[in-house]
């Protein structure tokens, strides 16, 4: 009896340090693609932001999704400069992970009046993690 709790107790153990581990490794594949994207556009280097895009890129209420990255390259401005400063806001905007979903992070961003309401939503897929969706909660 003894000894199946022991057993029990060092397989908790070790499934808890490994599921630390991996979130911890997770955490930081979710960070190092964050810095790279967020100096992609910074630089405004659409080629960067495209490959680390899925597609198609949902975008807000009413607005029609970004299917390509031909059409990113076209609307590169509409989605970081219309709604709001991008470049900006990403020098200190910090991601968020979405608490129901690990696999999703998001980061929001100043509007003209000064509202965190526009918000850049990013997934993680086989390919590793990617920009999916840009919404303004105020549409």
């Amino acid at each position: 009896m003894k000894r199946s709790l022991a057993a029990c107790l060092i397989l908790l153990l070790a499934m808890t340090a490994q599921g630390f581990v991996f979130n911890f490794a997770a955490q930081a594949d979710m960070q190092a693609f964050w810095e790279k994207f967020r100096m992609a556009v910074i630089k405004s280097d659409k080629a960067s932001v495209a490959a680390m895009s899925k597609f198609p890129i949902e975008m807000s209420y009413g607005i029609a999704s970004v299917k390509s990255k031909a059409e990113l390259n076209r609307r590169y401005r509409e989605i970081f400069n219309q709604q709001t400063n991008a470049a900006k806001c990403f020098e200190s905007a910090k991601p968020e992970v979405d608490a129901a979903d690990s696999k999703r992070f998001s980061v929001a961003c100043p509007d003209a009046a000064g509202n965190e309401v526009v918000v850049y939503g990013f997934v993680h897929t086989r390919a590793g993690w990617r920009f999916t969706s840009l919404d303004n909660l105020n549409e």
